[in-house]
């Protein structure tokens, strides 16, 4: 198959139409690299941190349920590692299956596949590199976290089809991006528990808010193309259902608060926890006040700003592990 020719922007300079401009990679990464980093997505950091905050959510609840220890240090790193490489080889193996998709949508088709930057066996070997160095990172983890982490593989590879058969895409993307709030927890107590699972349907929920407005972008073109989406689903009656959205997250969120710390006695560390979960909901709230889904550059910025509500969140639940 031919690869599709380029656009003049990114013949000029490479750049990606929904990148922030003047980010770090058009400025600072050596030229040979922007191309790969590009298909990594690290010119748009948004979306690692929308992997990384539920690994986050994980580690730091399980260490205010059962106790900090110093290799839970290591998780937050390890995570944090991680979940750049595996974002990237994500976003890899996406741009390899989307890459016809990506040259008939106006924001996609300065990426670098369709735009003709990198061929697609080069992002092939790019998406193995990034997988094997994740791989060195997961196997400092305890053996069933090393076996979720194998398992969350199946979730990536379907996620890219998902849009095709299915008005939910948003669901798998939800399912592979709140992995690690089960991993993580499994990192740092060893096994599964109801607390983990209630923290996951929570992320589920959020992924679906966010990434909704997010898909409001390119109804017009996901249309045109056959592409479906919760956007496309519910139209105009989209602030509904992410209300409904924000108060499945809460609730999640609170429950699984409720159940990793109900035992521990402490009621500060439990109303701190809980806190971190309406927290999240008051920002959620925000954004519903703010949202056009006519506007795509309002989408785009209530899109970045859940990195913001998700440390929030987060930042509850450190203060709950030291309290």
């Amino acid at each position: 198959m031919s690869q599709p020719s380029q656009t003049p922007e990114s013949a000029t300079t490479g750049t990606v139409a929904d990148a922030a401009t003047g980010n770090w990679v058009d400025r600072h990464a050596p030229e040979a690299t922007r191309p790969f980093l590009r298909l990594s997505r690290a010119d748009r950091p948004i979306g690692t941190w929308l992997l990384l905050i539920p690994c986050w959510w994980g580690v730091l609840l399980a260490a205010a349920s059962t106790g900090w220890r110093w290799f839970d240090l290591w998780i937050i790193i390890g995570c944090a590692l991680g979940a750049w490489l595996m974002r990237g080889a994500g976003c890899t193996w996406n741009d390899i299956t989307d890459r016809e998709i990506d040259a008939a949508v106006a924001r996609t088709r300065s990426r670098p596949i369709p735009s003709g930057q990198v061929s697609v066996r080069k992002a092939t070997l790019w998406m193995g590199l990034q997988c094997l160095l994740a791989l060195g990172i997961l196997l400092t983890f305890n053996s069933l976290a090393v076996t979720l982490g194998v398992a969350s593989l199946a979730l990536v590879a379907i996620y890219p089809f998902a849009k095709r058969f299915t008005w939910w895409p948003q669901v798998f993307l939800g399912l592979a991006f709140n992995w690690g709030a089960l991993l993580a927890w499994v990192a740092h107590t060893g096994s599964l528990a109801p607390a983990p699972l209630l923290l996951y349907g929570a992320g589920i929920a959020w992924t679906l808010f966010y990434d909704t407005i997010y898909a409001h972008q390119d109804t017009e073109d996901d249309a045109l193309i056959g592409v479906k989406s919760t956007a496309r689903l519910f139209g105009e009656d989209s602030p509904n259902w992410l209300r409904l959205f924000m108060m499945v997250t809460v609730l999640l969120l609170t429950l699984a608060v409720i159940a990793a710390l109900i035992d521990t006695g402490n009621v500060l560390q439990l109303v701190i926890g809980i806190g971190g979960a309406w927290a999240i909901g008051w920002h959620m709230a925000w954004q519903l006040t703010k949202l056009d889904v006519a506007e795509p550059k309002t989408c785009l910025h209530l899109f970045r700003s859940n990195r913001d509500a998700g440390l929030i969140t987060a930042l509850f639940f450190a203060v709950a592990v030291v309290i």
